[in-house]
């Protein structure tokens, strides 16, 4: 298990691929459930393709490009055998801006962090959590007629979906305390890729 503070990589993985690695620090690893922060501004591997343009999915040959992402940070909880993270939107240093579902396979342990497979359709959630929707179905309907996706697996997605706002809404751990009010530690440094982060297994 990872220790509180340690600096890990989220990768997401295609056929054994690293399409994408984020740097993040650890917030809590427990064998029911992990907590993940990824600063705003931090240094990413990109997909991109021959041109130098980023990647949303796996449809065409990609190199990984280092690339620093988004203005936002990233509070994410994440459970053994479930097929979705949740995710807490924060301005750095200042106000929480909204819930986020992010659908993906389970967290799979490596010597360096985590793997996992983005499943494209997500949820947004208001910060009361009392409206949502989802988002990127039209980016999902795109993967399936690419064949990186069946309807099957369209079906499973929305019901771990479903599950998910259902977790996100009931008064009931993690859920039940004030996550709104969460920030970083202050003593941790911007974390960065460890090494081999790149390689495939």
């Amino acid at each position: 298990m990872w220790e509180p503070g340690d600096a890990i990589a989220i990768r997401e993985r295609w056929n054994g691929a690293v399409f994408e690695a984020r740097p993040a620090v650890v917030v809590q690893d427990l064998p029911s459930q992990t907590t993940l922060f990824v600063p705003a501004g931090v240094v990413c591997g990109m997909p991109v393709d021959d041109e130098g343009r980023q990647l949303r999915e796996p449809d065409r040959p990609w190199r990984l490009e280092l690339r620093a992402r988004g203005t936002l940070d990233i509070l994410s909880f994440a459970w053994p055998d479930v097929s979705y993270a949740v995710l807490l939107l924060l301005e750095p240093g200042g106000p929480a801006h909204g819930w986020y579902v992010n659908l993906q396979a389970p967290l799979r342990r490596t010597s360096i962090g985590f793997d996992t497979v983005d499943h494209v359709l997500d949820v947004v959630m208001s910060l009361d959590r009392s409206t949502w929707t989802w988002k990127d179905e039209d980016e999902l309907a795109e993967a399936v007629a690419l064949g990186l996706f069946t309807e099957a697996d369209v079906a499973s997605f929305r019901s771990w979906g479903e599950r998910a706002v259902e977790h996100l809404t009931r008064p009931s751990p993690p859920f039940d305390g004030p996550w709104e009010d969460w920030r970083p530690d202050p003593s941790w440094s911007m974390p960065e890729l460890p090494a081999g982060w790149d390689l495939s297994d």
